[in-house]
């Protein structure tokens, strides 16, 4: 079956374990203690995910969640493993690693290892997805031929008054894939697929400043990455469109071209409402067919990444 008869896949949606309205409660106060200020807790059901998905005319959503504690972490693990089972041609599951401890993220890849691909944030408990104790993680990986689906930081603090998911994730994400590229990850570990959220944050927009002045004598490249190496390397990433599409996607699909581009919606955010999903959706289209002379591929780009969730999508539609 032919991706466009699979409809569109949106690969990035966030989910959150069931939680309590004390839990809820103070979940609220920690936002707004970061800035975020919702006047009252949202929430996070499947069943209203799946309602809005019908009504985009998505297919499948890939759901991703990454709480800051090993066991919290495993937890969010087995319930979107468990979505997945009650809905399997509704949702996917990227499983999310711990990265600052490279044991007990080979312990999870080995113990995920159905779960359609893998999400990771640009910084975890302090460790950096650019630090070199990863290279057993990303070797195993890359093995693998694993989808890796890199999310910023999302309890970035607030800076100069606002809130960190307003701008403060594109730089958190420029600054991780820059440093991943100056240390040879993506050089060293070429079947990984990375997808970087939000457009590829800034860097589509740097991508031009790192190949023309990245390798002079003055920028310490320990990796002896050559002028050729900047842009091929970069071009070999993929992005999503989440929140990013009207400035940022044209510079992306010139960094990476248009089959490197795959929607993401940021569904299941306090971020994120119906009315945002659907204008980005919206310009996604216009970008596409703008850039392209045609439009919805980009919807569909998903699959191509996501196998085990494509068959599951093509055998219930049999």
């Amino acid at each position: 079956m032919s991706t466009s008869q699979l409809g569109w896949l949106d690969i990035h949606g966030h989910f959150r374990l069931p939680e309590t309205p004390e839990q809820a409660k103070q979940r609220l106060h920690t936002m707004r203690q970061g800035l975020f200020l919702l006047t009252k807790p949202d929430r996070w059901d499947p069943e209203e995910v799946l309602a809005y998905l019908d009504r985009a005319s998505i297919t499948m959503q890939m759901l991703s969640n990454i709480p800051k504690t090993l066991s919290n972490l495993q937890s969010s693990n087995d319930y979107g493993a468990s979505l997945v089972h009650q809905y399997p041609s509704r949702f996917g599951l990227l499983a999310a690693l711990p990265t600052n401890d490279p044991e007990a993220c080979i312990s999870e890849i080995q113990r995920m290892n159905t779960a359609d691909g893998f999400a990771v944030t640009t910084v975890y408990n302090g460790v950096w997805l650019s630090d070199q104790s990863l290279n057993p993680v990303w070797a195993l990986l890359n093995r693998h031929c694993s989808t890796v689906f890199i999310h910023p930081d999302a309890y970035a603090r607030p800076s100069q008054g606002r809130p960190g998911p307003l701008i403060e994730v594109t730089f958190d994400t420029t600054r991780t894939i820059v440093d991943m590229l100056y240390n040879g990850v993506f050089k060293s570990f070429p079947d990984i697929r990375f997808v970087i959220a939000h457009a590829g944050g800034c860097v589509p927009v740097l991508s031009g400043r790192l190949a023309l002045l990245g390798t002079e004598e003055w920028v310490p490249n320990p990796q002896g990455l050559s002028k050729e190496d900047i842009p091929s390397q970069l071009a070999g990433l993929y992005v999503d469109t989440a929140a990013s599409a009207a400035t940022a996607l044209e510079p992306a699909i010139k960094m990476v071209g248009v089959s490197h581009c795959v929607y993401g919606s940021d569904c299941g955010v306090a971020c994120s409402t119906i009315a945002t999903m659907e204008e980005n959706r919206r310009v996604v289209l216009d970008v596409e067919h703008r850039t392209t002379g045609r439009s919805g591929q980009i919807g569909m780009n998903g699959w191509n990444l996501f196998p085990r969730a494509a068959k599951r999508v093509a055998t219930s539609k049999i």
